[in-house]
């Protein structure tokens, strides 16, 4: 996951719009579905939130976020309430 300041990645890298958001999304796997609704509704949020307010197990969690990494559709920072975790969110516009 990318560790850089949200401010230098949006620089850089390109949000995605909605229907280019929705036409990716739809070849991930469930799991990878389920977490990216939930940082929907809740983002930024770390692994361990994750697999609370999705009930999947951390394993699974971290599977989709590494399918959502790939696929460009989360990122990740550095929590400011505790520097030894990350959280992650959707690139979304």
């Amino acid at each position: 996951m990318s560790t850089r300041p949200a401010e230098e990645r949006t620089d850089d890298a390109e949000l995605l719009s909605e229907s280019e958001y929705r036409e990716t999304l739809v070849e991930l796997p469930p799991s990878a579905k389920l977490v990216a609704k939930v940082l929907e509704g809740e983002a930024p949020l770390s692994q361990g939130q994750l697999a609370e307010e999705s009930l999947l197990p951390d394993r699974t969690v971290r599977y989709a976020l590494n399918r959502l990494e790939d696929a460009g559709l989360v990122d990740s920072r550095y929590s400011f309430r505790d520097a030894r975790k990350q959280v992650y969110f959707l690139r979304t516009a």
